[in-house]
C-alpha cells in the first residue's frame, strides 16, 4: 500500500494495494459521490450503500494513501479535547453528546467487523492516562471529573502498562485498536460486494453543484451524482475550513523489545504534545507502536530530528531490540476542539467531515453515520454540535486567533523574506531547499541519482511558500497542509494541482 511520504508505516508492510473489481458505468447518475478513500470515505460509502444508495468513491491515489494509512489506529471515547473542556466551552449536554458519539463510532466499527467477519485484529483494550508532574495530576483530576459528568467510566489505577515513572494514573475500559489497512481493505471489499464502485488514481479537479445534483470533473472523466461527500480532511479550494482547522504532523515508530514483555493496553501521557503507546502483532511478531513529537505542518525545518528525539525518548524507557518502522502522518486541529461534520456552508448537496484532532478512526466512523443520516433525510443528536456552519466565538476563539495569525504570518513573512542562496553544487543527493536564483524563488530537490528538480514553491492552494520535509521527502505547505512530492506532484489537498515545474532556461535566462 502506497502512502503520502517517504517513510513506511507498519500497516503498509502487510497489505498490498486494494484492486477494485466493479466497473464504472460512466452514463450512470449515482446517488452519492464520495471523494477520498480513507476511513471516513470508505465507511461513509459502505453505510450509504447499505442504506440503499448507489455510491461511487473517487480516490486521487490509492485507498489508505493519506492519514488512514499512517494512523496508529487507536479507537477512543477519551478524546484529544477532554470533556471538562467541552463542558466549559459548550455545555454538559454537548459534552455528553460528544461522548455518545465517540462510543457510537467505536460500536459501528465493531458492528461492521462482526457482521462481515473483517479480519483486522479488532480488540477491546483498557486505556491508561498518566501524570508525571503535579500540574499534570491536576489535569488528570479535571479529566476524571469531566468523564464522570458525561458518563464515561474511569477509575484510578496504581499501575500503567508502560515503564514510565508516574505520579497518578487513570484507567478507562472499553477502548479499542485494530489493524488499519486490513480494516480499510475489508471495508472496500464489502462496499464493492454491495454494488459500490471504487475509482483509484481519480483526482477530482472541480465540483459543480446544480439544482438536481452535482457534477465532478475528474482525470478519468465526468461523474454525476445526486450529492457529494468530501472525505479529504479539508475540502479543496479556499473556504471557511482553511481558517478553522490547523494541519499538524505526528511521528510514530514500531519497535521490538529485548524482554518480550509488550504492553497489554493503550497508554497516554499528559505532555503537550503527548506520547501514546500500544502493542500490535503482525505476522507473528509483536511491536510496540509509540508516537508523539507533534508540530504544525511545515513548521519544522528538520523533521528527521523529530524521529531522533522520539527514538531517544523511547530508548530512555524501553529496552528496544530493533526499530522496524518509522513514519509520520497528518491530522487537523479544529479551532474549538470539535469536528466539523455535515453540510458544507453555502451548499445544499455537498457534505464534509474534518477536524478530528488525533481521533480520526473514531470520529471518521461516526461521521459516516451522521452524513448518511443527513443524506437519507434523518436527524442525529450531533447535527447542531458538529454543524460545519456553527459559529461560537467563545469556544476556541483564542485558538482560532492564534492559528490564523500564524497563517497570516506565513502569507507575509514566507512570501517576502529571501531564502538563503544555496548553490546547486552544494545540494547533495536527497537534499532540497527553497532558494533564490537569478531573482526568482525556486524549490530545488536533487534525487539520489543526481537529477535536479526545480519547482515554483508557491502552493497552489493559497499561495504560501512550501517548505521541505526532510523525513518524508515532501514539500509541505505551512498554511493549510497541502503536500507535494519531490517532483511537485500533488500528494494531499486542499490544493487541487501540483507545483509548477520550472524549466532551466527560465531560471538561467537562456
Amino acid at each position: 500500500m502506497n502512502r503520502d511520504g517517504n517513510k513506511t508505516s507498519i500497516w503498509q508492510a502487510s497489505v498490498n494495494n486494494y484492486v477494485p473489481k466493479n466497473p464504472w458505468n460512466k452514463s450512470q447518475v449515482y446517488d452519492v459521490l464520495i471523494v477520498g478513500g480513507g476511513i471516513t470515505g470508505l465507511t461513509t460509502a459502505l453505510v450509504l450503500q447499505e442504506a440503499g444508495k448507489k455510491c461511487i468513491l473517487a480516490e486521487a491515489h490509492n485507498l489508505g494513501f493519506g492519514t488512514s494509512g499512517g494512523t496508529t489506529a487507536h479507537l477512543n471515547t477519551i478524546l484529544d479535547t477532554p470533556y471538562y473542556q467541552v463542558i466549559k466551552d459548550f455545555s454538559e449536554k454537548d459534552a455528553t453528546h460528544l461522548a455518545m458519539g465517540a462510543r457510537e463510532g467505536i460500536d459501528l466499527v465493531e458492528g461492521l467487523v462482526t457482521k462481515y467477519n473483517i479480519d483486522c485484529d479488532f480488540e477491546y483494550k483498557s486505556a491508561f492516562l498518566f501524570a508525571e508532574t503535579d500540574e499534570e495530576v491536576n489535569e488528570l483530576e479535571n479529566i476524571k471529573d469531566g468523564n464522570e459528568q458525561v458518563h464515561v467510566l474511569s477509575e484510578w489505577s496504581e499501575t500503567i502498562p508502560v515503564p514510565v515513572p508516574f505520579k497518578r494514573a487513570l484507567k478507562v475500559d472499553f477502548q479499542a485498536q485494530l489493524h488499519a489497512s486490513k480494516y480499510l481493505a475489508g471495508l472496500a471489499k464489502i462496499f464493492e460486494d454491495a454494488g459500490g464502485v471504487i475509482l483509484q488514481h481519480c483526482l477530482v479537479s472541480k465540483m459543480t453543484e446544480e439544482e438536481n445534483g452535482v457534477t465532478a470533473d475528474t482525470c478519468l472523466g465526468i461523474i454525476k451524482a445526486g450529492a457529494a461527500v468530501y472525505a479529504t480532511h479539508l475540502p479543496p479550494g479556499i473556504n471557511i475550513f482553511s481558517f478553522r482547522c490547523a494541519p499538524y504532523r505526528s511521528y510514530a515508530m514500531a519497535f521490538t523489545l529485548k524482554s518480550g514483555a509488550y504492553p497489554e493496553a493503550l497508554a497516554y501521557d499528559l505532555k503537550d504534545p503527548y506520547h501514546y503507546y500500544r502493542t500490535h502483532t503482525v505476522d507473528g511478531q509483536s511491536y510496540v507502536i509509540a508516537g508523539g513529537g507533534d508540530h504544525k505542518t511545515g513548521h519544522n525545518d528538520n523533521t528527521e530530528h523529530s524521529f531522533t528525539e522520539l527514538e531517544a525518548y523511547m530508548r530512555r524507557h524501553f529496552e528496544i531490540d530493533e526499530i522496524s518502522y518509522k513514519w509520520s502522518s497528518q491530522y487537523y486541529e479544529p479551532a474549538d476542539g470539535l469536528p466539523y461534520i455535515g453540510l458544507m456552508p453555502g451548499h445544499e448537496r455537498m457534505y464534509t467531515a474534518t477536524g478530528y484532532s488525533g481521533n480520526g478512526f473514531t470520529l471518521g466512523s461516526l461521521a459516516a453515520k451522521i452524513i448518511c443520516s443527513h443524506i437519507t433525510g434523518n436527524q442525529t443528536p450531533y447535527d447542531e454540535l458538529f454543524d460545519p456552519s456553527r459559529i461560537k466565538m467563545v469556544a476556541g476563539f483564542a485558538n482560532f486567533v492564534k492559528e490564523n495569525a500564524d497563517v497570516i504570518s506565513q502569507f507575509i513573512s514566507k512570501r517576502l523574506s529571501h531564502a538563503k542562496l544555496t548553490s546547486l553544487a552544494g545540494l547533495a543527493p536527497g537534499e532540497a531547499t527553497v532558494a533564490e536564483w537569478e531573482g526568482q524563488k525556486v524549490a530545488l530537490y536533487k534525487d539520489d541519482n543526481g537529477h535536479l528538480y526545480a519547482l515554483d514553491p508557491v502552493c497552489k492552494h493559497a499561495k504560501c511558500i512550501v517548505g521541505w520535509n526532510t523525513a518524508e521527502k515532501t514539500w509541505d505547505c505551512p498554511c493549510h497542509g497541502a503536500r507535494y512530492a519531490p517532483n511537485g506532484d500533488l500528494l494531499t489537498g486542499p490544493a487541487q494541482s501540483g507545483l509548477t515545474q520550472i524549466k532551466w532556461e527560465d531560471i538561467e535566462g537562456d
